[in-house]
């Protein structure tokens, strides 16, 4: 059981750093000279997908690391 938890972490951590990694990038160094002139919009389509995904990764990741706490002090 704990390499099977060890494994799942392992794979959710790999997926949780591809889905930020993927998120679009707003600004950067330009914004502090002038900013970038972008408007607040909705995310849609894969945008949302990858957001929603990343919010579910970080779900999974943090009960397999309170499972790990909990049962393997």
């Amino acid at each position: 059981m704990k390499n099977i938890l060890d494994i799942g972490e392992i794979l959710i951590a790999s997926l949780l750093i591809v889905t930020i990694l993927l998120q679009k990038q707003s600004g950067g160094v330009s914004s502090l000279f002038g900013g970038s002139g972008e408007e607040y919009h909705t995310k849609r389509g894969f945008e949302k997908f990858l957001f929603w995904g990343t919010i579910a990764l970080v779900a999974i990741f943090t009960l397999l690391a309170l499972t790990r706490i909990v049962f393997y002090k």
